[in-house]
């Protein structure tokens, strides 16, 4: 609580409580005629004295809630969240400016490419699940949260391109490995499985939206179709949700070395979906070249369709 505030409402009490004393005693007296007169008069003061100080008191009340609200840091500032963030930051910039951006954008540059990346993370998801539905760690479970959770929503998209019924594809080399090494962590380690959650889910859901938008245009979708894994219908509120899921990361215990392999661990995640990404077939420029074309169209009031 700021000392400046706990003392401004002290100040404040002692005043109340004089003014309000005063206003029951003789200092009203002399300014009334008659018993009648005085007792009304008593009866007002002291009503509106204390209605005014009710006022300040609450004003001083709601200073104090957001100066302890504004002294608390934000969650990504402190613990495990903050180590992760600081961990991760090389492979995010590594990620973000060479093979992952390069192979986000040979998966939306057709169809095809695109339901290979929505198949790779089915598999990947189902691993994960899976893995958090069996799992006997009380921490895990604490972050495992419904509304995050992404099978349904690639089944979906599965269905959107490539029918209802369709046998789904085997999973490639690289997503093999990456399913595998979700499976050694979740039967010999599946603390660690908190690092699976913090990138795949907390990355899905941060660039979810801009994803979903930019693979509508690369690939002439209508909305809703095909892109149901980047919507997340239960979260109304991004950066507050993802603020309160790092609050809850925050408040569960792990030993330092802990923390650390899960710091590690949150980076070879990073490296097996650069993986996944790698092995799809399609040209980047062709998606961003796209991407322009639609939205260029779209500032012009043109029909959002795409030139084949």
């Amino acid at each position: 609580m700021s000392p400046s505030v706990l003392n401004l409402k002290n100040q404040f009490c002692l005043v109340a409580l004089i003014f309000s004393a005063a206003s029951s005693g003789n200092y009203v007296h002399a300014f009334t005629t008659t018993p009648q007169r005085r007792s009304a008069q008593q009866r007002n003061t002291r009503s509106s004295t204390n209605a005014e100080f009710t006022k300040v008191l609450n004003a001083v009340n709601q200073a104090e809630e957001q100066a302890a609200l504004q002294s608390v840091p934000p969650p990504r500032s402190t613990g495990l969240a903050l180590q992760l963030d600081d961990g991760t930051r090389k492979s995010h910039s590594m990620a973000e400016n060479t093979a992952f951006v390069t192979g986000f954008f040979k998966g939306m540059s057709n169809r095809s490419s695109f339901a290979s990346l929505v198949t790779s993370l089915y598999h990947v998801y189902s691993a994960m699940e899976e893995a958090f539905d069996v799992t006997a760690d009380d921490r895990v479970k604490a972050l495992d949260k419904p509304e995050l959770r992404r099978v349904q929503a690639l089944r979906q998209d599965m269905q959107f391109y490539y029918g209802n019924g369709s046998k789904i594809a085997a999973p490639t080399a690289a997503t093999m490995a990456y399913v595998n090494r979700v499976k050694e962590v979740a039967r010999d380690e599946p603390y660690l499985l908190v690092a699976h959650q913090y990138t795949r889910y907390l990355g899905d859901l941060f660039g979810g939206q801009m994803m979903g938008g930019m693979a509508m245009r690369s690939l002439d979708l209508e909305p809703g179709q095909g892109i149901k894994f980047y919507e997340f219908d239960g979260i109304s509120n991004t950066k507050v949700y993802i603020e309160d899921w790092y609050r809850d990361l925050n408040a569960l215990e792990f030993t330092e070395e802990q923390k650390q392999a899960i710091v590690d661990e949150a980076n070879l995640v990073f490296t097996l979906n650069i993986g996944i990404f790698e092995e799809l077939d399609g040209s980047p420029f062709k998606a961003m070249f796209a991407i322009f074309i639609s939205t260029l169209k779209s500032k012009l009031g043109m029909s959002p369709a795409l030139v084949e």
